[in-house]
């Protein structure tokens, strides 16, 4: 076997850094997923403490052993304040997410079954929504209703299905063309059959993705509508209300009020988002990595 080439063994060594690469940055994701998972289930049952307690006298005592976050202006625990706040914008961003990617998943798949004049009405339709900002329209639906949890999940849900439809479509539209579904019309299928039982099981695995990764854009678009006072009532810790509630405090030299809170909602988002990369490459036929073996 002939020996190989330096240009070979530069990309044996370049394929070999990255796989190494994207293990490490699985398992950090993986960490922080279940070391976010383990503060939001076992805190709250660890920490005696009522979230909701107000205690004047320590209001804003920077992070020690008895308050490890410290306290906000009203004397409450940050550490309790933050988890629920977790919970909270995580629940808010799973339940969005589930929905905007049953909207669009629905969407896609008509465009892509039916084509002709209904496939270029929906993507017209998807152009169009997709020309005005996310937060803009969010702003403006959550605008209709008091706040609450559930304007939040039909904001997100109204204006974050635009890239699952474009996903899915483009799925069935490749599916279309594969000779199991031309043996499946020619055996007098109809074509709601075919879309039902043969292209939607085929799609599952790029929606489930979708879902996946739009959960931090979830988390994020609920935090945004929080903070400008349009999200889950004021009361309700939220990440986005705890950031909010902090502006004060930054002002006047208090760090932590906002740097925890911000922690928890980047941290989790950037692991979830790890995870849903990690499964974008396995998915993906045409990844890097295996173009590099």
């Amino acid at each position: 076997m002939a020996e190989a080439t330096v240009e070979e063994r530069q990309w044996r060594s370049y394929g070999t850094r990255c796989r190494s690469t994207r293990v490490v940055r699985v398992r950090t994701s993986v960490a922080l997923v279940a070391l976010t998972v383990l503060a939001v289930l076992l805190v709250p049952l660890l920490v005696p403490l009522d979230q909701q307690a107000v205690d004047l006298a320590s209001k804003l005592r920077p992070p020690s052993r008895s308050h490890p976050f410290g306290t906000d202006d009203v004397g409450r625990d940050l550490l309790l304040r933050c988890v629920h706040g977790l919970r909270v914008s995580l629940l808010v961003g799973v339940v969005a997410a589930l929905t905007a990617t049953v909207i669009g998943t629905a969407v896609g798949a008509t465009a892509g079954a039916l084509g002709g004049w209904v496939d270029r009405g929906v993507m017209r339709l998807v152009d169009t929504f997709s020309s005005v900002p996310h937060l803009l329209l969010g702003i403006f639906i959550v605008a209709m209703f008091r706040p609450g949890i559930w304007p939040v999940v039909v904001s997100v849900g109204l204006t974050h299905w635009l890239s699952t439809a474009r996903i899915v479509r483009a799925e069935v539209l490749s599916l279309r063309s594969r000779p199991y579904i031309d043996a499946a019309v020619s055996g007098g299928a109809s074509r709601w059959r075919v879309t039902v039982r043969h292209l939607l099981p085929a799609v599952l695995p790029q929606a489930a993705l979708a879902a996946v990764l739009m959960v931090p854009h979830a988390m994020w678009h609920e935090s945004a509508l929080s903070f400008l006072g349009l999200g889950l009532p004021a009361h309700m810790a939220s990440l986005g209300n705890l950031v909010e509630d902090a502006r004060g405090s930054l002002l006047a030299g208090q760090w932590w009020p906002t740097l925890f809170p911000g922690l928890f909602l980047i941290v989790p988002t950037l692991a979830i988002a790890g995870l849903a990369g990690a499964w974008r490459e396995r998915i993906n036929p045409r990844r890097r990595s295996e173009l590099m073996l």
